[in-house]
């Protein structure tokens, strides 16, 4: 790892600027192509089951390197894993105009949705190793807003252009966005690591995940992600169901929705950019607890009691939401630092269980609504917000003390080292 942190300056964010508009590139990927899919399969002559599938195909493909891309970047740097990462999701966006079948275009999907494995195993584990702490969690939760306007801006600027232009159009405007993005990223940014020179065999790589999975405080603290998001996630996968075809909402009055709930999520991050430099680290997880839980059992009150749902419903997700900003980049970064492996592997691991936490969670979601409906789905997130409480309750204390008396708490290497 490089030895000096570089300093929280305008110039040095373009480099994070500049990852996260390869990041609003590859998850606009998704939000944008899903209302051109009806077009893509009058194309292909196949029926509109098709629909659903694309999506799957590109989550699948976001699974499917994280175990590759973090150890690479640890032997051989991260700068030159994120950049061919970048090349390659242009590559497969401008690769649509050579598909002529819907087989081909879902492996096209797969591929392009590897994107999602150079963002977190590689992206953000450079930005948590080129600032300083507090100035790595201010950046991760400003990136994080940005992100976030994807899945606002990224289906009604799908509709519009399939409105005026072919369906492909929307992979050669995502495929400018990445390359602006890794024109950024060549100019600004930085190793973070030092290239291995006596590089290790490959099955260091098992060998570092099975180290990790064995430690407790590593598991629980990459577990608690998955669990503050989930309700989310759930809410994103079901709401089109518990908003249109429940409560009979108009589409517009679906997407108009969204807003105060992604608003809640973008007001948080902005909380905890704003109060990093003034409280200690870990604190704002404390406080977002309360609007996590509280806004959760507020939903539970609407769909049990309320006669209009509704109004209930949306404000407390929004009051999650606004918890769940002010935890998740303190959270990530106590995951990431909780294990001294190489951060790499740590990020990668990471990625792959916020991965298989977000797909059987999304499942049980789905089977409580199908079980209790509107009060299965606030039932379920209620509970995983409690598991979250229990877990963070567990791992947060620990990081917060490491942090307040670092010299109490070397890691294990370095405890043999002084014994």
């Amino acid at each position: 790892m490089q030895s000096k942190h570089i300093s929280l300056s305008p110039a040095n964010l373009l480099f994070p600027l500049a990852l996260v508009l390869f990041e609003f590139a590859v998850y606009i990927t998704n939000d944008m192509v899903q209302p051109a899919m009806l077009q893509v399969t009058r194309e292909f002559l196949v029926s509109s089951s098709w629909v659903p599938t694309s999506m799957t195909a590109f989550l699948v493909g976001g699974a499917l390197l994280p175990w590759l891309t973090g150890p690479l970047s640890d032997r051989i740097g991260r700068r030159p894993v994120l950049l061919f990462g970048v090349a390659f999701f242009m590559l497969s966006c401008l690769a649509t105009y050579l598909v002529h079948s819907i087989e081909g275009f879902i492996a096209l999907r797969v591929v392009q949705g590897m994107g999602l494995c150079f963002i977190n195993a590689v992206g953000y584990a450079a930005v948590q190793e080129a600032f300083e702490e507090t100035a790595a969690v201010k950046v991760t939760a400003l990136m994080a807003n940005v992100a976030l306007i994807a899945p606002l801006v990224g289906p009604l600027a799908g509709a519009a252009l399939v409105e005026i232009a072919p369906w492909r159009s929307c992979f050669l405007v995502i495929a400018a966005l990445a390359g602006f993005a890794l024109l950024g990223l060549w100019w600004k940014m930085p190793e973070t690591v030092v290239p291995e020179q006596g590089r290790q065999p490959l099955s260091q790589m098992g060998a570092d995940y099975l180290r990790l999975l064995k430690q407790s405080r590593f598991v629980l603290s990459a577990l608690c992600i998955p669990l503050l998001a989930l309700p989310l996630m759930g809410w994103i996968a079901l709401s089109p169901v518990l908003l249109v075809r429940d409560l009979g909402m108009s589409t517009l009055q679906y997407g108009l929705m969204q807003l105060p709930v992604f608003g809640g999520l973008i007001a948080g991050n902005f909380v905890l950019a704003m109060l990093a430099d003034r409280w200690p680290l870990g604190r704002s997880v404390w406080l977002g607890m309360w609007p996590i839980v509280g806004g959760l059992l507020l939903m539970l009150a609407g769909v049990l009691f309320a006669t209009e749902p509704v109004w209930l419903m949306v404000a407390g997700m929004s009051l999650m939401s606004f918890g769940e900003g002010l935890s998740f980049g303190v959270l990530y970064r106590f995951a990431l630092m909780s294990s001294p492996v190489a951060k790499g592997a740590v990020s990668a691991a990471m990625s792959m269980l916020s991965m298989a936490g977000y797909a059987l969670g999304i499942e049980l979601f789905r089977l409580a609504y199908m079980a209790g409906g509107l009060a299965g789905f606030a039932c379920c997130s209620v509970l995983t917000a409690l598991l979250f409480v229990v877990l963070a309750r567990r791992t947060v204390p620990q990081a917060m003390a490491e942090r307040a008396a670092p010299a109490d708490y070397l890691p294990l290497e370095l405890q043999g080292q002084n014994s």
